[in-house]
């Protein structure tokens, strides 16, 4: 095996370049309300490399684990749009119905779950076939969804019932509610499946679920008007929309660690997979924010399409 040697200086270059950029960043896939396009944005070099037309005033996103699928609601199309994330070709526009809003997918690929807001339902679809395969009620108006990394359960925010509905995968039963903040939109869940966090935006705060007790463990209260959760490195991340900012608190202690400005109106917001960069889609400055997670600084502005909301698990894995 030949051996390539670098010169002092240009290897502390490289270390320093390495040490920069973060790890596996992946593609962002931004969806745009007013503009009805979906943003595909390359993480390491901060720019859109593609821009898809969703017709239907797209809201909603979901990318699979393994970055094979995107999926896109259409709440005034009333469809689901399932994408080829690499090749970026629509595979399937399913007519879901009613008002979808929120979506998830289970770990495995499929199916995709979608938050019916007017029916107040959760419609289950087949990634691969485009047809739908079920449906289970939940309370009123369901906005955000998250699914356990074991594919269990799949957590439903219920808005305007102010709980969060746990739904078994197997048999699509609602096993019971757990009652939240005022109007909870967003919802996520940890890495070990143990913590949900729901983003309430009336009350003006985050619920701390245990999700194999059902019970409430905590709340924090942050900005005004908070939408969705992000979690790094131990802290919590919460877009909040009126204030144009971010929050930051310990997962641990729920103390409060910062306030971070953003573009106006923020609401949807991911982690990359390695802790180092938090990303923020504000629908009013058309912009999406890179946060540094451990300086807690706003270090780039990428400009999308108009109205950018990207609702759910927006960060693509691009290794296979």
């Amino acid at each position: 095996m030949t051996t390539i040697r670098v010169p002092g200086r240009l290897a502390i270059l490289l270390a320093a370049l390495l040490l920069a950029a973060p790890a596996r960043a992946d593609e962002a896939f931004v969806t745009s309300q007013p503009a009805e396009t979906l943003s595909i944005v390359d993480l390491p070099t901060a720019k859109v490399v593609a821009t898809l037309p969703i017709p239907g005033k797209p809201a909603g996103i979901a990318v699979d684990p393994l970055g094979r699928r995107a999926f896109v609601t259409s709440p005034d199309g009333k469809a689901l749009t399932i994408l080829d994330a690499a090749t970026r070709t629509v595979e399937h526009r399913v007519d879901v119905g009613g008002g979808p809003l929120g979506v998830a997918v289970h770990p495995s690929g499929s199916p995709a779950y979608v938050a019916d807001w007017y029916r107040h339902k959760i419609v289950v679809v087949d990634a691969a076939r485009g047809v739908l395969t079920g449906e289970v009620e939940v309370g009123d108006s369901p906005s955000g969804l998250a699914v356990t990394p074991d594919g269990a359960l799949l957590l439903s925010a219920d808005r305007d019932s102010d709980q969060v509905s746990f739904i078994d995968t197997a048999t699509l039963t609602r096993l019971g509610t757990v009652k939240v903040g005022a109007r909870p939109f967003g919802v996520t869940i940890d890495a070990e499946g143990r913590r949900a966090y729901t983003a309430n935006v009336a009350s003006d705060d985050v619920t701390i679920v245990d999700i194999p007790a059902r019970a409430v463990v905590g709340t924090v209260k942050v900005g005004q008007r908070p939408y969705a959760v992000a979690l790094a490195n131990g802290r919590a991340f919460t877009t909040d929309q009126y204030a144009s900012t971010v929050t930051v608190f310990d997962t641990g202690s729920l103390t409060r660690l910062a306030t971070i400005p953003v573009g106006d109106y923020p609401e949807g917001i991911a982690a990359s997979r390695d802790g180092t960069r938090v990303y923020v889609a504000n629908w009013e400055s058309n912009t999406l924010s890179v946060i540094d997670t451990a300086t807690l600084k706003v270090i780039a502005d990428i400009e999308v399409a108009d109205g950018p909301r990207a609702f759910g698990a927006f960060i693509r894995r691009t290794d296979p």
